[in-house]
């Protein structure tokens, strides 16, 4: 995509169609500018903030008419760069005001929600209701269903109910020029062609703007069990993890883990968290079954599991959740990890997947590889044992202000470890900006060349979202 001048009356234009609260000019929208992490972003022309699809609509029309790139932004909270612009001059457009959430339907399992409307607002809309949600992350306070449907999101009971995409059964999308597909269709099996739904979703706005999704709901579970354990190694915590899968089953839906790095920096940082067993280890699990039914025993099998590991010295301490309060406290010590190291300074973050099985061989391995390359730096291992995502974030060592120069260095051999591994360096935070170059270096040339067909066949203009998960325009093979 070439710099292009911008029309002198387009921002008038916009702020016509949507009015004061509708636009925000230039001047004012230094508060969407700039992604999470503060890497990137360039001043837009404006903010488009619609209040409806037909509204979406025309501002696409209006910026495909112009030539202008528009990128879609839901709450601002990925860590790749996907949500602002990557050259001045564009416009970014919010979904903030439509954030309406219908009325569930317990017969169907769904739900039909705008594109803004916030991931606990929905859950707190749930709530009585006997139906839930199951997409839970650190970010629900603030992340929007667009953006989570753009980035396929996952979270930490996605090896249980699935990654955003597998939550999603329909969609209304508004295309580059403007055209609205309606697929809002409450329905899991639709083979009427191909699954358009799945192309957008994942597709970080780059092929079309999500404004409205029709999402699966579960029954809310009637009781839950609770258990923080303190393990020797991630060795013994993968397999404790495999036996706890035998035996819990469909009852599993948490499997997390941490080290004792985090552990540390969590509790140095984060007052209002505190350690509850009396044995440390080298890493800990989280672990929680939950159920439908009063009929499960649910505390039977997580304690005889927990048994059968302290018997085989997988455990070195553990605690089941007496009360709601200790299952949240629990909870608060995982949900901490990145806030405990954001406050002890610099950090890289690396968005990883293996498979399960070789979770600890990826952390020893990648420890080896990253001690090589900057001597001393401290690593924080976290995530979801029971996918095999791994937030694999780094520290500065002891003393330093910084990396070193060696950011790139570690992100390639890092990404190039879990590729030869069968995994994959973007688990859950999309490609972005961020990510691009890693993908061109490390996909197979033949999924590079499809993916920027798709991306030809949607925005041939190549504005809507430039620069995100297949690079420039000009660089697609």
């Amino acid at each position: 995509m070439t710099d292009m001048p911008i029309p002198a009356g387009l921002s008038g234009q916009l702020a016509g169609l949507l009015g004061p609260r509708g636009w925000v000019a230039a001047p004012d929208a230094a508060p969407w500018q700039r992604d999470w992490l503060d890497r990137y972003g360039e001043p837009p022309l404006g903010v488009a903030r619609p209040a409806s699809t037909a509204e979406v609509a025309a501002v696409m029309r209006l910026c495909h008419a112009a030539g202008v790139a528009a990128v879609p932004q839901g709450g601002n909270t990925g860590l790749c760069g996907g949500a602002v612009l990557d050259r001045p001059g564009g416009v970014i457009l919010s979904l903030s005001r439509m954030a309406a959430i219908g009325v569930p339907d317990p017969a169907s399992g769904a739900i039909e929600v705008e594109a803004g409307a916030v991931l606990a607002t929905l859950h707190q809309a749930l709530d009585g209701t006997g139906l839930m949600f199951p997409l839970h992350l650190g970010a629900e306070g603030s992340a929007r269903i667009g953006g989570l449907i753009g980035t396929n999101a996952g979270g930490s009971h996605a090896f249980r109910y699935g990654m955003m995409g597998d939550l999603v059964l329909g969609l209304e999308v508004v295309l580059p020029d403007g055209t609205v597909w309606d697929g809002l269709r409450a329905v899991q099996k639709d083979n009427a062609g191909y699954q358009l739904r799945r192309v957008f979703v994942g597709s970080e706005g780059s092929l079309g703007i999500v404004t409205r999704a029709v999402l699966r709901l579960f029954p809310a579970p009637r009781q839950r069990a609770s258990a923080l354990l303190a393990l020797p190694d991630l060795a013994a915590a993968v397999a404790f993890g495999t036996r706890l899968r035998a035996e819990a089953g469909e009852f599993l839906t948490g499997l997390e883990f941490f080290s004792d790095l985090g552990l540390d920096l969590a509790l140095k940082h984060v007052s209002s968290v505190g350690y509850p067993l009396s044995i440390r280890g080298g890493a800990y699990v989280l672990v929680e079954v939950a159920s439908g039914s009063d009929l499960v025993p649910l505390d039977d099998i997580l304690g005889g599991v927990l048994e059968w590991g302290m018997e085989a010295g997988l455990v070195l301490d553990g605690a089941l959740a007496a009360s709601e309060a200790q299952r949240a406290a629990f909870w608060r010590l995982r949900e901490e990890q990145p806030e405990g190291q954001r406050l002890e300074g610099p950090q890289l973050k690396h968005d990883i997947a293996v498979p399960p099985g070789r979770i600890a061989e990826f952390v020893t391995s990648a420890a080896a590889l990253c001690e090589a390359l900057l001597p001393g730096v401290r690593i924080n291992p976290f995530g979801h044992l029971g996918d095999g995502n791994i937030h694999y974030n780094l520290s500065p060592p002891q003393g330093a202000a910084d990396f070193a120069g060696t950011e790139a260095r570690l992100a390639l051999r890092l990404a190039r470890l879990a590729t030869d591994m069968g995994g994959s360096f973007a688990a859950e935070h999309g490609l972005g900006r961020s990510k691009v170059a890693l993908a061109d270096a490390l996909r197979p040339p033949t999924e590079r060349a499809l993916m920027a067909a798709l991306k030809r066949a949607f925005d041939p203009r190549g504005r809507l979202n430039p620069g995100v998960v297949v690079g420039q325009p000009e660089s697609c093979p």
